[in-house]
């Protein structure tokens, strides 16, 4: 059955980009539970999705949901555990922004029950789209990358000290792909001269962590970028100017050095 929430373009590239985090939908069932629609789409990853639109003509896979990560997000454990032990994080459902405050009017929080029916209705069709995406391209080629598209804004103090850099790149340090493609990766971003770290703050989410197994030809990446690259960012976001339009002219030099970076993802094999 077809569902409208999740989007699934097919190529035939051994490469597959997951969007996660780029929807803002919210179903008219949950959205009065929520303090405010805009506090409850905040911290998408703006504009990621036509970011990255030029993956298209490189015959790349992409998977993406259009519903709001304040719903469910799709990139956390499903157990509910977390991946970032000790550092702030925020929930399978989440009940706060990455600035700590409160999405949902007291007393209407998902309790465990409706966040298992969260689950079981998004989070895994989400994942099963994913696995038999990656399935199909191993088969034609005898192996897939799974690149996991982000972004944030450069400045969170609730999440990381001082300025983001540019390129997080995650492999949750070095389990989820073979070190040949890390480092084709991180060369790409260095040869844009742009900051970079390599599983820093962000080392990878269960997308990256769960499908990514090199040992079958599963190779899983994931990219954060700081949102500075492609667009402007307030110093204090708030309904008036968050988020910045989209501008593909703006937006087009950091375009550029993605699709230099999607090519090593590419190209790592024969390197």
């Amino acid at each position: 059955m077809a569902k409208d929430w999740l989007h699934v373009r097919r190529g035939t590239a051994p490469l597959v980009l997951g969007m996660p985090h780029t929807g803002t939908h919210i179903p008219d069932d949950l959205a009065p539970r929520f303090v405010s629609l805009w506090r409850a789409r905040k911290d998408a990853d703006w504009w990621i999705d036509r970011l990255y639109v030029f993956a298209e003509d490189m015959d790349a896979t992409i998977v993406r949901t259009s519903l709001s990560r304040s719903v469910i997000d799709v990139n956390r454990d499903p157990s509910g555990a977390s991946l970032y032990p000790g550092q702030t994080t925020t929930e399978l459902c989440p009940t706060t922004t990455f600035d700590g405050e409160s999405l949902y009017v007291p007393g209407q929080e998902p309790g465990v029950a409706e966040i298992a029916e969260r689950r079981d209705r998004w989070l895994t069709p989400y994942h099963t789209a994913i696995s038999a995406e990656l399935v199909r391209l191993r088969d034609l080629h005898g192996h897939v990358v799974l690149y996991d598209c982000h972004s944030i804004r450069s400045h969170m103090p609730r999440l990381f000290d001082g300025e983001l850099p540019q390129f997080n790149i995650g492999t949750n340090n070095g389990v989820t792909c073979d070190p040949a493609l890390e480092q084709a990766v991180e060369r790409a971003c260095a040869a844009t001269g742009r900051s970079l770290v390599v599983n820093g703050r962000f080392r990878g989410g269960y997308t990256t962590r769960h499908h990514g197994r090199p040992e079958t030809g599963v190779h899983a990446i994931q990219m954060e970028l700081a949102c500075r690259g492609y667009l402007d960012e307030p110093d204090t976001p708030d309904e008036t100017n968050w988020p910045t339009p989209y501008d593909a002219t703006r937006a087009a030099p950091l375009a550029t050095h993605l699709r230099n970076i999607l090519a090593a993802c590419l190209d790592w094999k024969t390197t």
